[in-house]
């Protein structure tokens, strides 16, 4: 019997999912080596196979945290991975066990696809980067079938007539107002001055002097970006004090309550802040915005409906669990 419904091939590295670690590192720590790392009814997990679905992870983990944090993460990372691994196991048994094939054309036709869309048609190119990632043709082939198959099988326990209320909709849209809005913005130029002079003999005060006669400068009508060129002390100064389209948060607070109160083509007064002296202007502004329920509305149902749909496959497999005996090692 033949299980319909599968899904779209998926780009090739995120196909092969891993690029295992060398076993030294993963040694280094005394605490995984190859072996059983689980039962599923009989059916052998391996450390290997854990290792391989958490690599990316564990690489990405090692790049960015040391100690006693790493280990912890490390082992959260691949308990997790063998959670994913049994539950893979007890679907692909459940799927054997109920008598459904997946013929061998389909998967063929998967890498087939696979082949054109990513290697311009070049199978040869294809298996030479299977063979660089250590995987031989039957292996990903036989990674694709037990894909297809979970995909199919948790497809066929997701009921196809869900619906979502309107008010299940408009409920979402209230709590998640933020995500679906755009925050008040202005694009502002902005010169810094140190309150400590670059030029010997100089004060402070003849600091703030250069700053306001700066400012009257701009305020007659010279042009912001090349004033900024010759005089700014910050890391802007090369591109004019330019600083981009910014929210509110961007800035010191007293500088975005001097820039937000500015219309475009404004400059500000001076502003003193730690020591140092700024002057801003806005060349235009962008009102928040919020995108109208209307709008969202198919997109937020889809949303729900995919959590449903998550829901009811995790509680399929819950009941695979229940029966099944797994023995975790």
């Amino acid at each position: 019997m033949f299980l319909h419904s599968f899904f779209r091939v998926p780009a090739f590295l995120a196909a092969l999912l891993v690029l295992v670690l060398p076993p030294a590192a993963l040694r280094a720590e005394g605490d995984l080596v190859d072996g059983v790392a689980a039962i599923v009814n009989g059916d052998v997990i391996t450390l290997s196979q854990v290792r391989e679905l958490v690599a990316v992870r564990e690489r990405a983990l090692r790049g960015s945290l040391r100690g006693q944090e790493l280990i912890d993460k490390v082992k959260e990372a691949r308990l997790a991975s063998l959670k994913d691994l049994i539950d893979r196991q007890l679907i692909l048994q459940d799927f054997k066990k109920q008598g459904f094939n997946i013929p061998d054309r389909v998967i063929e036709q998967r890498i087939n696809d696979l082949v054109k869309e990513e290697f311009g048609g070049d199978r040869k190119a294809f298996v030479n980067m299977l063979l660089a990632q250590s995987y031989t043709l039957q292996k990903f082939r036989d990674l694709e079938k037990d894909k297809v198959i979970v995909q199919a099988m948790r497809q066929k326990y997701a009921s196809p007539n869900l619906v979502v209320s309107p008010q299940r909709v408009e409920a979402f849209y209230q709590a998640n107002a933020a995500k679906y809005s755009t925050p008040e913005q202005v694009k502002m130029r902005m010169i810094v001055l140190g309150a400590t002079p670059t030029e010997p003999g100089a004060t402070a005060q003849s600091q703030r002097t250069i700053a306001e006669e700066i400012r009257t400068k701009l305020v007659g009508g010279a042009d912001f970006a090349r004033m900024a060129e010759m005089y700014s002390e910050d890391g802007t100064r090369e591109t004019g004090g330019d600083w981009g389209w910014i929210e509110k948060g961007t800035l010191n607070e007293d500088l975005t309550k001097a820039a937000f109160k500015l219309k475009a083509g404004e400059i500000s007064p001076l502003v003193e802040l730690g020591g140092n002296f700024y002057i801003i202007t806005v060349e235009a502004r962008k009102n928040s915005t919020t995108r109208p329920l209307a709008e969202l509305r198919p997109e937020i149902e889809k949303e729900l409906l995919q959590e449903e749909r998550i829901k009811q496959m995790d509680k399929w497999v819950d009941t695979l669990r229940a029966k099944a005996f797994i023995k975790m090692f």
